[in-house]
């Protein structure tokens, strides 16, 4: 069974998951009206890796005795001045989300929750990935510069990206389907 802090402090990280899900699907619609197709399909299948994480963090909360809640999202911010900035801050917010997660695996050691802590390793290692793709993207974006021709090249290659659902994840777990 969850502790009250525990609970509440795992509730607190899937909202920020659920907000950088909409931070996504907001980049998406900036690149959409700056009909950049790439890079918004790019940040759509970012939103929707985002709202996994959010799932998975609500289905551990409620087969942990715990309480999901359902916290306000806050609104993203909605343009940028270039995809090069776009990118910058999606490069910032990952690093900040790595800080949330180490925070909340802290809860969890003070809490001598070990089993909150073993869950959270999946999130500290996903965060190494989510890193390394935004760095590698944000390369991408810098190098094509001003660029027109480079810069749709990156579009290009960035909307060869698809989603997929982790092996094991069920969004309807009891039943239902999209």
């Amino acid at each position: 069974m969850l502790s009250e802090k525990m609970t509440e402090a795992l509730n607190e990280q899937a909202n920020r998951e659920l907000y950088s899900s909409y931070l996504y699907l907001s980049m998406s619609a900036y690149f959409e009206s700056i009909n950049m197709k790439g890079l918004a399909s790019w940040m759509r299948v970012q939103a929707g890796e985002e709202l996994v994480h959010t799932m998975k963090m609500y289905d551990y909360v409620i087969s942990s005795g715990g309480r999901a809640r359902m916290l306000a999202v806050e609104e993203p911010r909605f343009a940028w001045g270039s995809p090069l900035e776009a990118f910058q801050q999606v490069w910032d917010h990952e690093r900040a989300v790595t800080g949330l997660i180490k925070a909340l695996a802290g809860v969890a050691e003070a809490e001598k929750d070990q089993a909150t802590r073993s869950f959270l390793q999946w999130y500290i290692d996903e965060q190494v990935e989510e890193e390394e793709s935004s760095d590698m993207v944000l390369n991408k974006v810098k190098a094509a510069g001003q660029n027109e021709a480079a810069l749709q090249a990156v579009d290009r290659e960035l909307g060869q990206r698809k989603f997929k659902f982790p092996r094991g994840f069920n969004m309807f777990p009891y039943g239902g389907t999209p």
